[in-house]
């Protein structure tokens, strides 16, 4: 009798025309989804172009974000932009553009275009974040995505699955995010190199569609292939009026073969902070050094839904940003903006003094939209904060949760949001 497989092999497996795969076997896996943005979409298509295929394999299954470097911040990325524009209609695919779409990873669970058992490729490291809708999905490079494009299938190891599961309520200010830091912080950036993680148990379980993205997100950021977490009912309600087709979801077998099983109870974890200049450089927020602060920014496609927007409006809420600091949040795409208007969560940012934009991943990489400056010290809610992420190499970048950002905000210092409501 063989041995049961995890979900991420049965996704391979399925989508590669095999009953089953191991760990460490090569396979041609068909796609369901190809994605691409703004910041390599020329190199993208200067490969394509290069294997002299005229059309996409699949105009439905291929889709461009228009989202780092947009609203367009130069010459050179307005070109890019509109190179992506005339490629979509000449050769297919889809274009989300700006005021219509958002950041990639938050757009494309929006619109239903990623769903469970699906196998999405992304040319964006935090592609992984689309696990959390219990798919399989991942980042690849320029010249194999110039050749997904064309032949609609990619070239993939199968990895071997770490198991997280997870026990406990946290503390009423942790989040996702935390849960990332955490486990980030327990197994080090390269802790899942080029493995699968799967995330479960009852902590999971509770989690909102919004926390388990974020977990998902930052799964690149301990070097894992991809992230897992399977499909329950919290998906089903996320997909409701999403969903434009069917769809399967997939559960990882009980005999199924784990490299190695993470077991934590997470009872009243504190939020975290990654400090400079490592994500796995993490204290609770209790620990770290009350360190001032010149920029805060809220949002990126870690922290850009709507339940961050609320968590934030809430601190904010009656108060106001610190003289000395500047605070910029950012929706993670027009869905999320309009409906945090309507909640009057915009109202609570720009009446605190923060300034509020447009969709875009811009302060995230340092592309920009908030750059800051040599010596400069920012709190963000994105996913890195190594030197010169975003922007000089001598800035410092403390990686946290929404409430603590916004908490920083308003004390001018990284603090705690239970400082703040006192």
């Amino acid at each position: 009798m063989s041995q049961g497989m995890t979900a991420t092999e049965k996704i391979l497996a399925e989508h590669s025309g095999l009953s089953r795969v191991t760990p460490g076997q090569f396979v041609n896996a068909k796609v369901d989804m190809a994605l691409a943005n703004d910041a390599t979409a020329g190199k993208i298509i200067a490969r394509f172009r290069e294997i002299e295929v005229e059309r996409v394999f699949d105009p439905e299954k291929v889709v461009f974000v228009l989202d780092h470097y947009t609203p367009s911040n130069n010459i050179a990325s307005a070109t890019v932009c509109q190179e992506t524009r005339e490629f979509t209609q000449t050769a297919g695919g889809q274009l989300i553009e700006v005021g219509k779409g958002g950041i990639e990873h938050c757009v494309l669970p929006e619109r239903g275009l990623v769903l469970p058992g699906d196998l999405l490729v992304g040319q964006d490291s935090h592609t992984c974040q689309h696990g959390a809708l219990g798919a399989f999905a991942t980042a690849i490079g320029v010249t194999d995505m110039a050749a997904t494009l064309a032949l609609g299938e990619v070239w993939l190891m199968v990895p071997t699955t770490l198991k997280f599961q997870l026990v406990g309520q946290t503390d009423d200010w942790a989040s996702g995010k935390d849960l990332a830091l955490f486990i980030i912080s327990q197994i080090g950036v390269d802790g899942a190199l080029y493995r699968a993680m799967e995330f479960s148990g009852e902590t999971i379980e509770n989690l909102r569609m919004d926390g388990r993205f974020t977990l998902c997100n930052m799964a690149v950021d301990c070097g894992a292939k991809n992230a897992f977490i399977a499909a329950d009912g919290v998906t089903d309600e996320y997909e409701k009026g999403r969903a434009k087709r069917p769809y399967t979801k997939v559960n990882s077998d009980p005999d199924a073969q784990y490299e190695k099983v993470y077991e934590w109870d997470v009872s009243g974890l504190r939020p975290q902070v990654a400090r400079p200049h490592i994500p796995s450089n993490v204290v609770s927020i209790d620990e770290a050094e009350r360190v001032p602060v010149n920029q805060v920014f809220i949002g990126s496609c870690t922290n850009g839904g709507l339940d961050d927007m609320k968590a934030a409006a809430e601190v904010f809420a009656g108060r106001q940003v610190h003289a000395g600091v500047r605070a910029i949040v950012i929706p993670g795409s027009q869905e999320v903006y309009l409906e945090s208007l309507r909640q009057g969560y915009i109202e609570s940012f720009i009446e605190a003094g923060a300034a509020v934009s447009t969709p875009t991943c811009g302060p995230c990489f340092g592309g920009h939209m908030g750059i800051v400056a040599e010596g400069e010290v920012c709190v963000s809610t994105t996913n890195r904060n190594f030197p010169g992420r975003m922007g000089h190499s001598k800035s410092s970048i403390y990686l946290v949760n929404p409430a603590v950002a916004a908490a920083t905000a308003v004390a001018g210092y990284l603090t705690s949001p239970e400082e703040v409501l006192a």
